[in-house]
């Protein structure tokens, strides 16, 4: 019998059996193991009992809504990747979920080498040095691994992708940030913010919730024409 010690388990939450079998067929040909949920209450039993190391979420489910279940999970775990998997394709969606946190949206009906290949995206380990746990600059904190901001001594409470927006930005403190460089890093669809002000919206964002005066920002400073610095 094959080992499964180091194979990875992902967790394949949709209504739909047919695409549930699917799934379970072609992702354990390919070296996986699939846990599968029909509804969200079968998939947070599931998650009590074993934390896989994706999720493949739908978003139209019988017993609750996808994209709230997305952000309930990346709030208790910032790490898992999520990927969704819906038929609803327009930007207006795609933008929602990965708001909430989704890491990559897959619009159905895909190719099995298409989801292959983001999800082994997604579970490849970044060749990045290691990162502190705790970011400060000046008044603000950013605690990484818990995913809380404290502002001049006030936990401040952000989005999924506002917090990884203004991570990148006090990463690069006092250094130009560009649009680009934030939408490479951020969101692996970087074709769907091409004409977009989607990060430009974070922005006022976290202008309103970490600035003194969001009118006349003095740390998330814009660089007219080339992205965003923040300064100590």
């Amino acid at each position: 019998m094959e080992s499964t010690m180091n194979k990875s388990t992902l967790l394949a939450i949709d209504d739909d059996q047919d695409i549930l079998k699917v799934l379970k067929a072609n992702l354990e040909l390919h070296g996986f193991i699939l846990l599968t949920a029909d509804s969200l209450t079968a998939a947070r039993g599931i998650l009590a009992a074993r934390r896989p190391d994706l999720v493949l979420l739908d978003l139209m489910l019988p017993d609750g809504d996808g994209l709230e279940f997305c952000c309930a999970l990346k709030s208790r775990y910032p790490n898992l990747p999520v990927i969704m998997l819906t038929a609803k394709d327009k930007v207006s969606d795609k933008v929602i979920g990965f708001e909430l946190g989704a890491d990559d949206y897959l619009v159905k009906p895909f190719e099995t080498r298409e989801l292959l290949a983001r999800i082994r995206a997604r579970l490849r380990p970044a060749a990045l040095p290691p990162q502190p746990s705790l970011l400060t600059a000046g008044e603000l904190s950013l605690d990484l691994r818990n995913q809380i901001v404290t502002v001049r001594g006030a936990v401040v409470s952000l989005t999924p992708k506002e917090f990884q927006v203004l991570a990148c930005l006090v990463e690069n403190r006092n250094n130009l940030v560009s649009r680009e460089d934030i939408r490479q890093r951020l969101w692996s669809d970087t074709k769907l913010y091409a004409w977009s002000r989607v990060i430009d919206v974070h922005i006022q964002h976290l202008r309103q919730k970490i600035e003194v005066n969001p009118a006349n920002p003095c740390q998330i400073v814009t660089v007219p024409g080339r992205g965003y610095r923040f300064e100590e």
